[in-house]
């Protein structure tokens, strides 16, 4: 198979082609929801679904949506299909290697490193003081989960803009005109990420510390340790993963507050305890998540006759919008009952590993910034595609100026 066929390429199915219709498709996911919500892309042989029930199912129901597959929309790089990879895999072999990672995750674990996370973020805002409008993506966005996720592993994290330039390049999605250009970049990327974490890893190994690496070179699976290319491709993996989705909500959180409700600043402020609800509504409304799998076996319980083997890419930001489950979903709303519901994290066996961190990551980073600052607004002028740049998500920030009031 020729490899770009191997990518599922989005835009090539949205037919969304600028960089404003990419970042803002909601009124696309919303006729797909009316008028197709399940659609055969017969270009690609990819199939497609836009309801919350669809796509939960897809999510859920592993012996029927398999993560066992060929073709992705970011195909996981070959070297990293490894015994510790969680990917590409199902229950029950998906357990027994989830469990090597989840530990640093759960909440017991992640409660131990927040005075250090809040460490962090003081350092983080305390620099932001004297600046009368600040690049919140850069100052914020960017350092917080990179240096987070970095502490975590025990990797230095000075290096953090190294690690943040190859997971960037990672994540990159694909399109035709640049494909071979991509592919090269991420495998260079690949290369000088695995380089740079293998001496790391032998030191972790003979020097073991109180960090994520040091307990996978101590981990096992099937009775055997992890070996050291296992070890630096699952740190890859999470060092990657660890910052890209926490980066993209942070941003967007921001965003929502100056664009989507501005004056609710002003309301968390006044009540603090609203801050977690408006971290879940940004989760909901804004985030153009999409997942792929590949059909186990022929079935039509979406309607169509699907066959073994294509794929069907589960559009969770539509799903995230359906009027029926999130009464008036197109609306920016902190106080909507059950706004937690929504799938941006996934569901099912593939939950996101990192979604406790993520929160936790962006619940303090926002509580501290409306203690520290009277208030934010806009800065004229701005033009958004300026700031706008391709990602996994569709398009995301790769900055946004905001005025702060002390």
């Amino acid at each position: 198979m020729n490899a770009s066929r191997q990518v599922i390429i989005l835009d090539e199915i949205s037919k969304l082609a600028t960089k404003q219709e990419q970042w803002e498709p909601f009124s696309w996911y919303k006729e797909m929801r009316e008028n197709t919500p399940v659609y055969y892309d017969a270009e690609q042989d990819v199939w497609n679904v836009f309801s919350y029930d669809h796509v939960k199912r897809v999510l859920f129901d592993h012996e029927l949506f398999s993560n066992k597959k060929e073709r992705s929309l970011i195909p996981v790089p070959r070297q990293m299909d490894s015994r510790s990879n969680v990917n590409l895999v199902d229950p029950p072999e998906h357990r027994k290697r989830r469990a090597l990672l989840a530990q640093a995750f759960t909440p017991r674990s992640l409660k131990d490193w927040e005075p250090r996370i809040q460490e962090i973020v003081d350092e983080l805002i305390t620099d932001m003081e004297r600046a009368p409008v600040v690049d919140i993506v850069q100052k914020l966005a960017i350092p917080l989960p990179v240096t987070v996720i970095a502490d975590l592993l025990g990797v230095p994290s000075r290096d953090r803009n190294r690690i943040k330039a190859w997971s960037d390049i990672l994540f990159l999605p694909y399109n035709l005109e640049a494909y071979d250009d991509i592919e090269e970049q991420k495998g260079l990327a690949m290369k000088e990420f695995a380089e740079y974490l293998y001496p790391i890893v032998l030191e972790k190994r003979k020097h073991p510390a109180d960090d994520i690496i040091s307990d996978l070179t101590k981990a096992e699976l099937e009775g055997e340790q992890l070996t050291d290319e296992e070890v630096v491709m699952s740190a890859i993996g999470l060092l990657g993963a660890g910052n890209e989705t926490t980066t993209t909500l942070i941003s967007n959180m921001f965003y929502c507050m100056l664009f989507d409700q501005p004056g609710v600043y002003q309301e968390l402020r006044a009540d603090l305890t609203l801050v977690p609800k408006l971290v879940e509504e940004v989760l909901r409304f804004r985030f153009g998540a999409t997942i792929d799998r590949k059909v186990a076996r022929d079935t039509d319980v979406f309607g169509p006759e699907m066959k073994a083997g294509q794929v069907v890419v589960a559009w969770i930001g539509a799903a995230n919008r359906d009027e029926s489950h999130f009464a008036r979903a197109d609306a920016f709303d902190i106080h909507r009952p059950g706004n937690q519901q929504h799938l941006t994290f996934g569901a099912g066996p593939h939950f996101c590993l990192g979604a406790p961190l993520a929160r936790l990551e962006a619940n303090m980073a926002l509580a501290s910034f409306v203690k520290r600052f009277a208030d934010i607004r806009k800065v004229d002028g701005l033009n958004l595609n300026d700031h706008l740049t391709a990602s996994a998500t569709g398009q995301s920030l790769k900055s946004l100026p905001v005025g702060l009031s002390l």
